[in-house]
């Protein structure tokens, strides 16, 4: 039987049944923890002693309103990568000058927006730079650079390197500082990302000082973006370590406080944690309602389609799984290896390959854990499906209602219907 249960250990629920949360939201449901994120927040807030630091949260990662509002309550700031997120972030309270708008191949009617309300912009290509000048020429900007390092659970996720479209590699700092100079540009700050879900700092750290020694050919920059992509442990019932936190900070540390005198200036630096704020504070609770037998493999037939979790599917992810029958999690009994699909018409819509768990009954509930993270902000109405409640479980106990299940009204919206 499994030996580690994520939301047993964390006391997750904080005494509600789950059975009796479906029964009140609807199934699927995605419920999150007030607690998990507020601390997940606060290491990263304490990541290093360095003084003038900050995290940035990726509102790409979860966008909720409600969670939004907690992690600027911790003193986070935010990254955007749209006007869209823009837009909610400012409703969820953040000033401009708390974002950050990480462009990548936009229009200038896109740029256009983040210029008219004075955001620190980056551009990660000389076109696009060369863009912006036309925009706002005399103004103020940041660049991306890709520091040839990458790191990620996914091909499809690594942001740095030799294999991606991301950012201006750091051999066309001449190119870059002739735009800046033909546009009147000030060059603010200079940022990367290597990758999403490393676990070990090597990388990160390598990827540190590359940027660091692009950011030695602008004695003027205000501050330093290190980007992030920190990674979380989703196989936790197989014992995967977390992020060494300790050591990774001291080692960062370290070098921030090396290189700011050797400068001289205790320039601004920051972090983008990615889905280690949002990740672990969210799990996803689905229904069992079938169970057969294909030829040699046996099918357990959700309600948790791709449309509510697409991370297996789009990245081949894995999330661990627990059992809930009659309002108790299943840690006792016989098991068997099973696939876990959900309800959508594709073949690929499985969220676990010849898992062993233990041996499911309809009408069981199944918990997709470490699901705060690109989650519901990945949900669709394919096979217009609904998308599913949000609810929060707050560090009283409380729980609260953060966002709505989809109505059959809501895929009509848009349509001029007579």
């Amino acid at each position: 039987m499994m030996k580690y249960l994520f939301t047993k250990e964390a006391d997750f629920f904080k005494g509600h049944n789950p059975e009796d949360l479906i029964k009140e939201y609807g199934s699927p449901l995605y419920v999150y923890n007030e607690s998990i994120l507020r601390q997940r927040c606060r290491e990263m807030a304490n990541l290093v002693s360095y003084p003038n630091f900050i995290s940035n949260y990726s509102i790409k990662a979860n966008s909720n309103l409600e969670l939004l509002k907690i992690t600027k309550e911790e003193g986070l700031v935010a990254d955007a990568m749209s006007p869209g997120e823009i837009y909610v972030l400012e409703k969820a309270g953040f000033e401009y000058d708390q974002m950050f708008y990480i462009s990548n191949n936009v229009s200038e009617e896109e740029m256009q927006y983040a210029i008219d309300r004075g955001i620190m912009t980056s551009i990660d290509s000389l076109s696009q730079l060369e863009m912006y000048g036309k925009l706002s020429p005399g103004g103020k900007v940041a660049i991306r650079f890709n520091p040839g390092v990458g790191a990620g659970h996914c091909e499809k996720v690594v942001t740095g390197g030799s294999k991606t479209k991301f950012g201006v590699n750091i051999d066309l700092v001449p190119e870059v500082k002739e735009i800046l100079a033909e546009y009147n540009l000030t060059l603010a700050g200079i940022n990367q990302h290597i990758g999403s879900l490393f676990m070990e700092a090597d990388a990160y750290i390598e990827g540190v000082q590359s940027v660091l020694a692009v950011a030695d050919e602008f004695p003027d920059i205000e501050f330093v973006d290190f980007g992030g992509g920190f990674g979380i442990p989703y196989k936790k019932q197989e014992g995967q370590p977390r992020l060494d936190l300790k050591e990774f900070g001291e080692k960062l540390d370290k070098i921030l406080y090396e290189w700011t005198e050797k400068r001289g200036q205790q320039i601004l630096f920051k972090i983008e944690p990615g889905r280690y704020i949002a990740g672990e504070c969210g799990v996803v609770l689905g229904t069992v309602h079938a169970i057969k037998n294909n030829y040699d493999r046996k099918y357990i037939g959700t309600d948790v389609g791709f449309n509510v979790q697409a991370r297996p599917m789009t990245y081949g992810s894995h999330h661990d799984m627990e059992i809930y029958r009659n309002g108790k999690i299943v840690d006792q009994g016989p098991e068997e290896n099973v696939f876990v699909v959900g309800n959508i018409c594709e073949s690929g819509d499985v969220l676990a390959e010849d898992r062993t768990l233990p041996v499911i009954q309809q009408k069981d509930l199944i918990c997709i854990t470490d699901s705060g993270a690109y989650g519901y902000s990945m949900a669709s109405n394919y096979n217009n499906r609904l998308r599913p409640a949000e609810i929060l479980i707050t560090e009283s106990g409380e729980v609260r209602l953060i966002r709505k299940k989809d109505t059959l009204d809501d895929l009509m919206r848009g349509f001029e219907i007579d």
